[in-house]
């Protein structure tokens, strides 16, 4: 792994991911990259819920949760001007056509491409 230590302290991040392994893997990711707050989603239920609760500084979506798409979820971060990511194993199929200049991580993917990715959605916040 590279050096880490591009992403400032105290950032809340939302990962909706219905694969636990990969949910692991992930949360291992942004511990890594120094996140002090990651909550997790399994469905978009639980995830508006969080929302609701929470303050979040950005959000990766899996788009496929279960054959569900994380449409609902994408909203409502759009709606609160909450940056976020898609991340999928079957690249831009799928996505509608107001998510396609949101970035998009394809699974697997390193923990250098989620640095660059939150990076770049904390760019587009400030």
């Amino acid at each position: 792994m590279a050096a880490m230590s591009k992403l400032p302290a105290g950032l809340r991040i939302l990962v909706v991911e219905d694969e636990m392994l990969v949910l692991m893997g992930i949360q291992d990711m942004l511990d890594g990259l120094g996140c002090d707050s990651v909550s997790a989603a399994a469905t978009n239920e639980q995830a508006i819920t969080i929302l609701k609760a929470q303050h979040i500084d950005a959000a990766l979506l899996d788009l496929n949760l279960n054959g569900v798409r994380s449409y609902p979820v994408a909203d409502l971060l759009a709606e609160r001007g909450v940056p976020f990511a898609f991340a999928t194993g079957y690249g831009g199929h799928g996505l509608r056509d107001v998510d396609r200049e949101r970035p998009l991580l394809t699974k697997p993917f390193v923990c250098d491409d989620l640095e660059k990715v939150l990076t770049g959605l904390l760019a587009i916040a400030e």
